[in-house]
């Protein structure tokens, strides 16, 4: 199993844009979100210390902890670090899902298109970051083939 923290206040897969190149349109990915996708491959890199891509089909968690709002009164940001209150408002969590599968493509495996089992968790946190852990679901398969041999 690979773990590895994205830090910061998480982010959604921002949507792309058009831009015009000459006479051409043309489809581009907002700056935003590329550097994002920047420091998860770094972060899952650093993770990966060398390790080979994940080879196969793979299960991923997804931890997301937002910012609480400073604006909150400290009764509710108390309630809100304690899980009574949950967070139900932007980033999206299918958009943090997103960019965090892309920011992996080849880092931790080939495509996201191997990501085939997995969930994701949305809570207030005091630290904002998206905690990842990631397994190959061909690992147990071998060992309970070797383990039967």
């Amino acid at each position: 199993m690979i773990t590895f923290t994205i830090p910061g206040q998480p982010q959604g897969k921002g949507r792309p844009r058009i831009g015009k190149v000459g006479q051409h349109a043309r489809m581009f990915t907002p700056g935003k979100t590329v550097a994002y996708e920047g420091l998860i491959a770094h972060s899952a890199q650093q993770a990966m210390a060398g390790r080979p891509m994940f080879d196969g089909p793979v299960a991923c968690n997804l931890f997301i902890d937002c910012q609480v709002p400073a604006s909150w009164s400290q009764k509710k940001q108390r309630m809100a670090l304690a899980g009574e209150i949950l967070p139900t408002t932007k980033p999206d969590a299918d958009n943090v899902v997103k960019a965090v599968y892309d920011g992996c493509n080849g880092v931790l495996w080939r495509d996201d298109v191997q990501v085939i089992e997995g969930r994701q968790r949305k809570r207030y946190s005091a630290t904002p970051c998206v905690r990842v852990e990631v397994w190959s679901l061909l690992e147990p398969v071998t060992q309970a083939v070797l383990e039967a041999a």
